[in-house]
């Protein structure tokens, strides 16, 4: 049998503002013949299908179109549309920075308050007219609900909230209470349109880091400058980025050097000097140089670019709790509608009561049971919450990881490159019969133009202390031993303490001093002129300047922390004893994955922080795996979670911030089910009725994402 060919379309969404608009999309799409998979994601405004080749791309957007809403390839030109200034904006969308009247929704709206104001002068000029006013007013705003309703129902999805307000509105008529539903309809009309301007600003969120990128280069071109679209920009152009200027493509700086502001990209509140060869990030904020930078990435892959996508996919994947609140969700709106014909229906019957009065409080349940605010209440706050950790360089795949950082209890770190900086430096320099800077000139002498760690240690320790670097002569590598040269007359040899005392005596005291450095986890060089030993150079890879006091902040929020590294013991303990932190040297990656794996056993919650390569085993048994690392280099595919600036103290701020999201969601199910359960009680006693039930409903709703939106200001000072 033949396998059935597949692909993935994506589309952008306009006038899904609200989990239930999602919910309807999802079903009626997934009803088609050759959908396989479906993700709809409101923060995002799209729609993710995976679908047989045989079922066009065009057969999608018409399913989606029959509900009421705009669809179209998420990288098709017509996107966007026209308005009447010139400005562009989703059709049917009310796109940030654009002003809310320009979309259909509202006009539909205004048109509908409107009507209502004429059905109320017409009632003061005659009188006589009756209800009829009102009635017209009523179907103004009714009409393209019902249809909508009717849509829903055909594609899948009977119980929709468009179901539930269409009921009660043409209930409300039969009852005589036409002045009332028309009312109530136009409240349901603004809430919708207040979902819009909430739906939009969580959008715009994440869009604002899009926007960091600039629109338009200066590239380098037949010896002048031209401006073209940064779009346009090619992988190996020239781009001339001046002071002041945002950078435009991800890089690499050929000619130049400048402080770097890194902050739009990984959160990093200090600029870094940046120089020939150092590679540059787009969005990054050139400040005090001119530097010409070749471009290393085209626009649709750099790291902005890479940030936005991996947001936008994991706001369309569902946290756990999300998913409960729409299994829940399935049954709770066909719950209502049997609660509120309950209502209407047993009082009369069985005790006599009137029925006006009863319909009339089986409609208004049904108008407080609508499920939008319950159904919202998660991905508000997940959507949030990811927007934020990306602002910070804390990227998370989705609802799932952010939700699971919080009920972490143990996190296990990588030694190199995780706790410490991933490269040597120089950290002691020991002169016996010379001054410190002589010996280490010498030493630098000897290792220019060498690429080893070790090498670029002592030139960078040289630089950092201005220390002369004189030439040196018939330098050379020994195999397997150091390197040797003649500099300013004097033959030296820069080498491990085991070859140095091949060629030259050391002293106890000498021996003592490399004991004692090497007992710190240092690597130590001794430099020899002629046969005596001039110095001693130690080396070690520090400690990031936050791993201290990132491990306490976990332990102060009561987890625990350990190192796992493939170092020598001695090395592994001195760093670990200067951190605080409990150290198992020696490992293999099994090794580590087998560690991982005995403190699950032992009930812990175990994240694993690592490069995301050497320790993929690990990172893949843990319950979050998490990528230390900087830019384009992050290991996105292996790990759950990426920090992009590496600093230590983002592992315990992503748990801060998962707690504060899931705070969140309890506050607003608390919101959407407390309010519901108090005007359900309300109207069954006969204190509130229609309007007050759809104002219960759109405040819930307004109320439960305005309160998910001030996540996105979590961890401003």
């Amino acid at each position: 049998m033949a396998k059935t060919l597949t692909q993935t379309t994506r589309y952008r969404v306009s006038g899904m503002d609200c989990a239930s608009c999602a919910s309807k999309i999802d079903t009626a799409v997934r009803r088609m013949e050759g959908v396989e998979d479906v993700s709809v994601s409101v923060t995002n405004g799209s729609v993710t299908v995976t679908h047989a080749e045989s079922l066009g791309s065009d057969a999608v957007a018409r399913q989606v179109s029959r509900l009421g809403y705009g669809a179209t390839p998420w990288d098709s030109g017509d996107r966007e549309v026209e308005n009447g200034d010139g400005n562009r904006q989703l059709d049917g969308q009310i796109p940030a920075g654009q002003p809310w009247w320009r979309s259909r929704r509202t006009k539909l709206t205004i048109a509908s308050g409107v009507a209502l104001v004429a059905a109320y002068a017409a009632g003061l000029v005659y009188p006589a007219a009756g209800h009829w006013p009102f009635l017209a007013a009523l179907l103004v705003g009714l009409v393209p609900i019902a249809q909508r309703a009717g849509s829903a129902a055909f594609a899948g999805t009977p119980f929709s909230i468009e179901t539930l307000m269409t009921i009660a509105a043409v209930g409300a008529v039969l009852i005589g209470a036409t002045e009332e539903a028309a009312m109530v309809v136009l409240l349901f009309l603004v809430g919708e349109l207040l979902e819009g301007v909430a739906a939009s600003r969580a959008r715009a969120s994440i869009q604002g880091l899009a926007d960091l990128v600039p629109k338009t280069a200066l590239v380098e071109r037949n010896g002048g400058t031209t401006e073209v679209p940064a779009a346009t920009l090619a992988v190996g152009d020239v781009i001339i980025v001046r002071p002041g200027d945002r950078i435009p493509a991800d890089g690499e700086i050929v000619e130049g050097s400048s402080e770097i502001d890194e902050s739009p990209v990984t959160g990093e509140s200090t600029p870094k000097r940046k120089t020939e060869n150092d590679a540059v990030f787009a969005g990054t904020i050139n400040t005090d140089g001119v530097l010409k930078v070749r471009v290393t990435a085209a626009a649709e892959d750099n790291t902005i670019a890479r940030v936005v996508r991996l947001v936008e996919q994991a706001q369309e994947s569902k946290a756990p709790t999300e998913r409960f609140i729409d299994r829940f969700s399935r049954y709770y709106t066909p719950g209502v509608l049997v609660v509120g014909a309950l209502v209407a229906i047993l009082p009369p019957l069985v005790f006599g009561e009137p029925w006006d009065e009863w319909i009339y409080k089986g409609l208004a349940i049904l108008l407080i049971g609508c499920p939008c605010a319950l159904v919202i209440s998660t991905p508000a706050a997940v959507a949030a919450g990811l927007s934020v950790g990306a602002r910070r360089g804390m990227l998370m795949k989705g609802g799932a990881v952010l939700e699971g950082f919080g009920r972490i209890t143990a996190v296990a770190f990588d030694k190199t490159g995780t706790l410490t900086e991933g490269k040597p430096v120089v950290t002691d320099v020991v002169a016996y019969g010379r001054t410190e800077r002589e010996v280490l000139s010498m030493a630098a002498a000897l290792e220019q133009g060498s690429s080893h760690p070790l090498a670029v240690a002592i030139l960078g320790k040289a630089k950092a202390d201005k220390a002369p670097i004189p030439p040196a002569f018939g330098a050379k590598a020994v195999s397997g031993k150091g390197v040797e040269g003649n500099v300013g007359g004097v033959t030296l040899f820069l080498a491990s303490a085991k070859a140095a005392a091949e060629r030259a005596s050391l002293s106890p005291e000498q021996v003592s001093r490399i004991e004692d450095l090497n007992g710190q986890g240092k690597t130590v060089s001794v430099l020899l002129a002629g046969e005596a030993v001039a110095g001693l150079i130690a080396m070690r890879d520090e400690p990031r300047k936050d791993a201290k006091a990132g491990l306490a902040a976990l332990r102060e929020i009561g987890i625990r922390a350990v190192m796992l590294t493939g170092d020598n013991p001695k090395t592994a303990e001195a760093i670990a004893s200067g951190l605080g932190v409990e150290a198992r040297a020696g490992l293999l990656p099994q090794d580590k994955q087998r560690i991982v794996g005995e403190m699950q056993k032992q009930g812990f919650k175990v994240a694993k922080v690592g490069d995301g390569i050497n320790d993929a085993p690990a990172l893949a048994a843990a319950d979050i795996g998490i990528a230390m690392g900087g830019g384009t280099d992050v290991a996105l595919e292996t790990a759950d979670a990426a920090i992009l600036h590496g600093r230590v103290m983002e592992i315990a701020n992503m748990v801060h911030l998962s707690r504060a999201v899931m705070a969140n969601i309890k506050q607003n199910i608390a919101v959407a089910l407390g309010l519901k359960a108090v005007f359900l009680v309300t109207t069954v006693i006969g204190v509130t009725g229609l309007w007050p039930a759809i104002l219960a409903d759109t405040g819930a709703t307004v109320l439960v994402t305005a309160n998910a939106m001030r996540l996105l200001g979590w961890g401003r000072q």
